[in-house]
This record gives C-alpha cells, structure tokens and sequence, in this order.
C-alpha cells in the first residue's frame, strides 16, 4: 500500500511538472505482469526536454525506482532521438541507493507506416557515481509504438531493469518482461 501511495504521489508531482513546461510536453503510463511505471517529459527550450519518472516493480522483489533526466532531444518525421543524464534513485528490498547515469534513445518512423514506429532506450549509471548500497545500475527496452491519433500512441515492448548493491554478489534483475502503454503528447 505505501509503495502505490508513492508511485501515486510520484505520478502527480511529475504531472504538474509537465504542466509547467510551455512546450512539447508527454505523459507515458505503461504496465506489464509484475510493474507499472508512469513518465512524465516536457521541452524546456528548443531541443532541450526535462523528464522523470518512477517504476514500481514486484518481478522478484519489491522495488520502487524514480528518476529525473535531462535531455537533447531532435523529433522529426523520420525519427526520434534523445542523449543526456539521469539520476535513477532505488528503494529495493535488497538495497537503496542512486546514482548519474548516461543514456538516450532512438526511434524511427516506417517510411510506408507513417503511423508506426520502432526504437528502444538505454540508461546506465556507474558505480563511480553511485550513492548508498549501489553499485551500479541499469535499464534497456525495446518499443514498437503506433500513433492512433497526432497525440496518442499506444505501445508494445519489453523491458530490463537491473541493479547491483554492495550487500550482493551480482547484478540482480528487478524488473523483466513485456509492457503495454501509452504515451500522451500535447
């Protein structure tokens, strides 16, 4: 119960947020068998976007995880990319903990399905800039998204959370699995 209070109170500091940034702005809410996770991103300036969000996991342990990013971000009608920083900050069973990490993404738009398009994200934070238990961390997935609408898209997609603390032996995954979601964008 408290773990969704959080995940909820998570959820609408990171929506007025997004109501603050003038403007591109998305609101991604995905869940699969053991996780939800709800995003939230906006342009800050031209090619500048400002995100977080947060991720609640009962794959293996529970384990709630948050981040705030800041990214370069180009949209075009051909693809979508973004490169910067993250801070992830983890609240597991197994360990607690932060850290800096680096990462992007990439999509590109089908040139015969305007509507569809396929990509993935990856985000990394070494131990050198870890805090707490962690000692490093990362996520990857891969999406293939359609547009039903210029504002909505609904996606399919898989996903890999991991984290390594210094109270065990290795890498533990905290989230695995197939998502469903959707992505606001206004």
């Amino acid at each position: 119960m408290k773990s969704t209070l959080m995940l909820l109170a998570g959820g609408l500091a990171l929506l007025g947020a997004a109501a603050q940034v003038q403007a591109s702005s998305s609101l991604d809410l995905n869940l699969g068998p053991d996780a939800v996770q709800f995003a939230a991103a906006g342009e800050v300036v031209d090619g500048i976007s400002l995100g977080g969000g947060v991720l609640h996991s009962e794959y293996r342990e529970d384990a709630t995880v948050f981040h705030a990013q800041l990214m370069g971000a180009s949209h075009t009608r051909e693809r979508e990319v973004g490169v910067g920083a993250r801070w992830t900050q983890y609240d597991t069973d197994i360990g607690k903990g932060g850290g800096l990490g680096l990462g992007g993404y990439g999509y590109v738009y089908l040139p015969n399905l305007p509507e569809v398009s396929l990509g993935g994200y990856g985000f990394y934070t070494p131990g050198v800039v870890a805090s707490r238990d962690l000692e490093d961390g990362y996520e990857i997935g891969v999406r293939a998204r359609y547009a039903f609408t210029p504002n909505v898209d609904g996606y399919l997609g898989l996903r890999q959370l991991g984290a390594d603390f210094d109270n065990d032996a290795s890498t533990r995954t905290l989230d695995r699995g197939a998502q469903a979601g959707v992505r606001l964008r206004f």
